[in-house]
C-alpha cells in the first residue's frame, strides 16, 4: 500500500515479462511449437483492450452488476477470490455445539428446549439470524437425566436435535443418561422461533428456524446456524426468507465497530494465523451458559491459492456476472452438450459444476491487472451501460494500455454526453480467469491464421473449474456459444509411489533435470507412453524404463539409415515383385497407418505410441531386420530381392520418421536430415504424414504371416534351449525338422524355412510331433527338432552348407557367395589394369 500504484504495476509488468521469457525458453527447450516472436499474452495493449471490451459487452447486455454477497476472503491479500484461485487442505477447527433457546413452538415439548446447532466456525455465531433444520429428518428432544461431572450439560434441560445424531451429541456432550420425550417430522418445526444465545448482550433479536435442502444428518446435530454473511448456502436461505445481511468483519478479518462484545477482534491475523475471535465468542457464549461443548476436527478446508492461509467466507461489495441474466446458465449447459470432452467424464465434470455455479463474482481488490473499467452513478450507484463509452475506454487502453484507466481524466473517458461530476470510475481489477477465459477473443478473433472456435483447449483436469469453464462462460455470454469445438484434460503428476509431489517430501522432478540428464525425447516419450486419462507417475525408474524404449527407436532409425546409404529411386522395387516378406511389411505399414490416424482423431496418443513401439521392437528389429540381414550384407547389389528389401526400408523410414516426428521431434529431426540433407526446407515438422496405397493392405497375407510367425516361435525357442546347453553357438550351426500337422502343409509351401528361422537347413514334415521334439503349449500341435546343420560354413555369409568346398576356386564360399564375390572380384581386376 505504501507504492504508488503506478510504480507497483510497472514493476508487476517487468516481473511478468521476466517470467515469459524464461518460460519461453523452456517451451522451446520442450519441443513445443509456437508463435514464440509474437505470444499472446495478458498483458499486452491489444489484449487489455479485447479484455476491456469483453466486460463491457456483459454491462451493456445487462449481465455484470454490483451486489453484495458472501465469497471466499483472503485476509492475507484483502480480495476476493475465484473457485479456481482455492486450494483445499487438511485444517484443524474448533467445533462447538451451542444451545439456542426456544422462545415460540407449537410443539409442547419445545417449550423451555433449546434447538442445538453445531459448527466448525465459533467466530461467525455473531453474525447468526436463524437456525436451518431439514424438512426430511425426524427429530428429537431429549432431556438430560445424568451427566459426567465437570461437563456442561445440566440434569433436566431438554435439547432438540436430529432423532439420527441424538447417540453421538449424549456422547460428545458427557450426557451419561437421558430420555426421548418427543420425536416429530422436520416438517414440524416451521415457525419456531429460537433467541441468540447472547440474547441480552446487544443480540436482541429473534433467531427464526427455516427448512432448507442442505441440512444432512452426516455429522452435527441437523440444525444448522445460518450467518447470511458468511456463507453461500446461508445467504441464499436468507434471501429467500428476508432476513437482513449482517456486516461484521472487515476485510483485514476484523471484527467491525458495530459487532457488539467482539469489535476488534480478529478471525485470522495478517500473517494468516489465526486470531482471537473464536476463543473471544466462545468465552462470551460459554458465560452466557450457550456452550454445550467443544472439540476439534481436521477437516478439508479453502486456502488462497497464493498465500496458502486458510480463508474464510465474507459478505462484501463485488462485480458479478449473472447466470441467469440472458439465460447464460441455460446457453452454457447447451453448449457443454455441443463439445467434445476427451475424456468423455470430463463432460460430467464441468456439466455438474455450471449446474450449481453460484454467480461469477470478477472483481477483486488488488492492484495488478486489467481494471474494471466501469463508472458507477454517484448518487444512485448504477453502473453506466453505454457501449460508446465502453469503446472509447477500450480504444485508448490500446494505445496505452490498462494504467490509462487510473492516469486520464474522467472527462477524457466518459466523452461530451456525460458529466464526469456525476460518474467515478470503479477501483476493482476483472479477476484473472475473467482474463484467462476472454484469450479467444484477443487470439483466436484477432489473428488472421487462426480460427475460432478454436479446434482444442487442452489442459489439466483442474481447468474445468478454471481455464476451460471460464472461457465457456465468457464466451457463451457474449457470443452465445463455447469457444471451443472439443476439450482435452489430463491428470495430474505423481511420483512413482503415487504420491502428489511437494517440498516437504522432497520428491519434485523438474522437467528441466530430465532434460538435462537424458533429453527433451526422453521426457516426451514418458508423456505419450503414460495414460494421460488419469494421474501419472514419474520417476527414476519410469524414466530408465523410457530411456530404454528411446533407445529402441534410435537404434531402429539408426540401422534403417544404414542400411539405406547410397539407396535412390532407380533402386526401387514394384510391390509386385516383392516376395512375400516384404508385402507382408508393407501390410503392417498399411495397418499401422489407419490405427495412427484412429489414434491421432481419438487423441489416443498411447495407444499410437504402444503401436508403434511394438511394430520398432517386435515387427522390425527382433524379425523383419534380422532375417533380412542376411540378403541386405550378403546378396548382389543388383540383385532383385535386396533392392526389395532395401525398398521396403525406405518405406519404413519415410513412415516411422513421419510418424514419430510429433513425439520424439528431436530425434526425428536429426534422422529425417541425416538421410535428406541439412536444408531448411528439409525439416520433418514441415512434412505430413505418409500417404500409404491401399494397395499395401493385403488382409489374408497378414493373418498367413502370423501363423508363420507361430511358427517360427516353436523353433526359436528350440534353439534358445540349444544355446542355453552350449551344444549351439549360432543358429546358423543347426539345421531344423519342423513337423506340423496337414492343414499346414499348404501354408508352409513356397517358404524357405531356413530362412525364415535363420538357420542353415529346414525341412518341414506332415505328421504327429514326435515325443522328443520340442513343443510350446499355446501351439502344442507343432514341433521341431534341432541337430547340427551338415557341412562346412561359409565364411562370407556363415551358413554350414554340404556345397562349401565344392564351388571352384572358393575353397570356403556357399554358391552363392561365389557368385556375388566373382563379379566383383572381375571389375576389381579390370580397374587395376
Amino acid at each position: 500500500d505504501d507504492v504508488p500504484i503506478d510504480q507497483f504495476r510497472r514493476e508487476c509488468r517487468e516481473f511478468a515479462a521476466y517470467w515469459i521469457e524464461v518460460q519461453k525458453r523452456d517451451f522451446k527447450r520442450l519441443g513445443v511449437v509456437g508463435d514464440w516472436k509474437n505470444p499472446y499474452t495478458t498483458m499486452a495493449y491489444s489484449a487489455e483492450a479485447q479484455i476491456v471490451r469483453e466486460i463491457g459487452k456483459f454491462l451493456v447486455n445487462g449481465g455484470l452488476y454490483r451486489g453484495s454477497k458472501p465469497v471466499l476472503w483472503s485476509v492475507v491479500e484483502q480480495t476476493a477470490l475465484a473457485e479456481a484461485e482455492v486450494e483445499y487442505y487438511d485444517h484443524r477447527s474448533t467445533t462447538v455445539w451451542v444451545r439456542f433457546p426456544v422462545v415460540r413452538a407449537g410443539r409442547p415439548a419445545l417449550a423451555g428446549a433449546a434447538a442445538l446447532i453445531w459448527t466448525t466456525t465459533p467466530w461467525t455465531l455473531p453474525g447468526n439470524r436463524a437456525v436451518a433444520f431439514s424438512p426430511e429428518l425426524d427429530y428429537a428432544v431429549l432431556r438430560v437425566e445424568r451427566a459426567t461431572e465437570g461437563r456442561r450439560a445440566r440434569p433436566g434441560e431438554t435439547l432438540l436435535v436430529a432423532a439420527a445424531l441424538a447417540e453421538e451429541v449424549v456422547k460428545r456432550a458427557g450426557i451419561e443418561a437421558y430420555s426421548v420425550i418427543d420425536t416429530f417430522p422436520g416438517e414440524s418445526l416451521a415457525g419456531t422461533i429460537a433467541s441468540h444465545p447472547l440474547r441480552g448482550q446487544g443480540y436482541d433479536f429473534e433467531v427464526p428456524l427455516f427448512a432448507a435442502g442442505f441440512v444432512e444428518a452426516d455429522q452435527g446435530t441437523g440444525l444448522v446456524h445460518i450467518a447470511p454473511g458468511h456463507g453461500a448456502d446461508d445467504f441464499e436461505l436468507s434471501q429467500a426468507n428476508a432476513l437482513p445481511v449482517p456486516d461484521t468483519v472487515g476485510p483485514d478479518g476484523v471484527y467491525l465497530p458495530q459487532v457488539p462484545l467482539f469489535a476488534g477482534r480478529s478471525v485470522y491475523r495478517p500473517d494468516g494465523k489465526p486470531g482471537d475471535a473464536n476463543e473471544a465468542v466462545l468465552a462470551a457464549i460459554d458465560a452466557a451458559g450457550g456452550l454445550l461443548a467443544r472439540g476439534t476436527l481436521v477437516h478439508s478446508y479453502p486456502h488462497s491459492w497464493r498465500s496458502k492461509a486458510p480463508l474464510i467466507f465474507r459478505n462484501t461489495p463485488q462485480w458479478f456476472i449473472s447466470m441467469e441474466t440472458n439465460g447464460l446458465r441455460q446457453k452454457a449447459l447447451r453448449a457443454i452438450a455441443e463439445t467434445r470432452w476427451i475424456p468423455p467424464q470430463g463432460r460430467n465434470r464441468i456439466e455438474a459444476m455450471v449446474e450449481s455455479k453460484p454467480e461469477w463474482c470478477v472483481s477483486r481488490q488488488r492492484a495488478w491487472g486489467v481494471p474494471i473499467a466501469v463508472f458507477t452513478h454517484r448518487e444512485t450507484g448504477e453502473p453506466l451501460r453505454d457501449a460508446a463509452v465502453v469503446e472509447r475506454i477500450a480504444a485508448l487502453v490500446e494505445r496505452a494500455g490498462a494504467d490509462v484507466w487510473f492516469s486520464a481524466d474522467p472527462a477524457q473517458l466518459l466523452g461530451n454526453a456525460y458529466d464526469p461530476a456525476e460518474w467515478e470510475k470503479v477501483t476493482d481489477i476483472v479477476e484473472v480467469w475473467f482474463d484467462s477465459g476472454s484469450t479467444h477473443a484477443f487470439v483466436l478473433e484477432q489473428r488472421p491464421e487462426l480460427e475460432w472456435p478454436a479446434s482444442l483447449y487442452l489442459e489439466g483436469s483442474d481447468q474445468h473449474r478454471g481455464w476451460f469453464q471460464s472461457s465457456l462462460i465468457e464466451a457463451c455470454g457474449t457470443r452465445g456459444r463455447a469457444p471451443y469445438q472439443a476439450v482435452l484434460t489430463h491428470g495430474f503428476m505423481l511420483d512413482e509411489e503415487g504420491r502428489k509431489m511437494s517440498k516437504s517430501l522432497g520428491n519434485v522432478i523438474a522437467p528441466q533435470e530430465i532434460m538435462q540428464q537424458s533429453g527433451a525425447d526422453v521426457l516426451r516419450l514418458w508423456v505419450v507412453g503414460s495414460d494421460y486419462t488419469e494421474d501419472v507417475r514419474i520417476g527414476p525408474e519410469i524414466l530408465k524404463h523410457h530411456s530404454d524404449v528411446y533407445r529402441r527407436l534410435r537404434n531402429t532409425l539408426r540401422y534403417l539409415l544404414g542400411a539405406l546409404d547410397g539407396f535412390s529411386v532407380a533402386e526401387a522395387v514394384e510391390i509386385e515383385a516383392m516376395p512375400e516378406l516384404e508385402r507382408w511389411v508393407l501390410h503392417r505399414l498399411a495397418e499401422l497407418d489407419q490405427l495412427v490416424r484412429r489414434s491421432v482423431e481419438a487423441f489416443d496418443f498411447h495407444g499410437m505410441f504402444s503401436a508403434l513401439h511394438n511394430f520398432c521392437a517386435v515387427d522390425l528389429s527382433a524379425f523383419y531386420f534380422d532375417i533380412r540381414k542376411d540378403r541386405l550384407y550378403c546378396d548382389a547389389p543388383d540383385d532383385v530381392r535386396r533392392r526389395a528389401v532395401r525398398t521396403v526400408l525406405d518405406r519404413c523410414f519415410d513412415c516411422l520418421a513421419r510418424w514419430l516426428a510429433p513425439v520424439i521431434c528431436f530425434t526425428a529431426e536429426e534422422a529425417w536430415l541425416a538421410r535428406h540433407g541439412d536444408m531448411p526446407e528439409r525439416s520433418i515438422h514441415l512434412e505430413r504424414f505418409p500417404d500409404v496405397p491401399d494397395e499395401w493392405r493385403d488382409e489374408p497375407l497378414g493373418e498367413r504371416w502370423q501363423t508363420l510367425r507361430d511358427l517360427r516361435r516353436v523353433v526359436t525357442g528350440a534353439l534358445e534351449l540349444e544355446r542355453a546347453a552350449k551344444r549351439l553357438g549360432s543358429s546358423l550351426q543347426a539345421a531344423v525338422e519342423l513337423f506340423v500337422p496337414e492343414r499346414l502343409i499348404d501354408l508352409l509351401r513356397g517358404i524357405d524355412l531356413a530362412e525364415l528361422c535363420i538357420t542353415s537347413a529346414g525341412t518341414v514334415r506332415s505328421r504327429p510331433v514326435p515325443r522328443d521334439a520340442f513343443t510350446l503349449p499355446d501351439v502344442a500341435e507343432i514341433g521341431t527338432r534341432v541337430s547340427a546343420a551338415p557341412g562346412e560354413r561359409c565364411e562370407r555369409c556363415w551358413r554350414v552348407l554340404p556345397e562349401v568346398g565344392q564351388v571352384p576356386g572358393h575353397d570356403d564360399l556357399c554358391r552363392r557367395c561365389a557368385d556375388v564375390v566373382d563379379p566383383i572380384s572381375a571389375a576389381a581386376g579390370v580397374g587395376a589394369g
